[in-house]
């Protein structure tokens, strides 16, 4: 169970609406109630609108590892607005930690890998003709997706990769993200010949 949620600042606004201290009340308990270990909530904010009889609830969490998990339900009711609200946030904070510990899963096959033994005879060594084979030392299939910077970070965020390789749906490029050495991102992209 997550302790972090203890006195967590919560920011919770009324657009075209006053907030009542029960809405208040209502809104904190509900979100105190979101007891995920991962991802950790930092700050959560909430607000409500009304909108020619729709009541609007979002709801934004800024949470640990730079995510940011932004929810929005529409109903007639102000409370159930907020109540779909923190099920989709729940929702998604369970796809977040899925994630995490898929990524985190030992594999199948074992973590030792094993290399191919070969067997060298002492002629072949002083002979002078040298035939140098290169040699992966680990070849695996990377599949390339389609995603924004954004949701590279957090797919990079989320596994143990030191680079994730994606087609930048921003600039229709290949691109490669990867974490640099004062912490910040880096992003590879080709230039086009001309």
């Amino acid at each position: 169970m997550q302790k972090h949620n203890v006195n967590l600042p919560i920011v919770i606004t009324g657009r075209h609406l006053d907030i009542t201290e029960a809405i208040r009340d209502y809104a904190h308990k509900k979100i105190e109630g979101l007891h995920l270990d991962y991802p950790r909530i930092i700050e959560a904010k909430v607000v409500l609108d009304v909108q020619h009889h729709r009541q609007i609830a979002e709801i934004i969490l800024f949470c640990a590892d730079h995510i940011v998990i932004e929810v929005k339900s529409t109903t007639e009711d102000i409370y159930a607005s907020i109540d779909e609200s923190i099920s989709k946030i729940a929702r998604r904070m369970r796809k977040f930690k899925t994630r995490l510990l898929k990524s985190h899963r030992p594999r199948k096959d074992g973590s030792i890998r094993h290399i191919e033994e070969k067997v060298i005879h002492a002629e072949a060594i002083h002979t002078e003709e040298e035939q140098v084979e290169t040699s992966y030392v680990h070849n695996e299939k990377y599949k390339v997706r389609p995603l924004y910077t954004d949701e590279a970070i957090m797919d990079l965020e989320l596994s143990d990769r030191p680079f994730v390789v994606f087609h930048n749906q921003a600039s229709h490029k290949l691109a490669i993200l990867f974490r640099r050495k004062d912490g910040d991102y880096g992003v590879i992209e080709p230039e086009d010949r001309q």
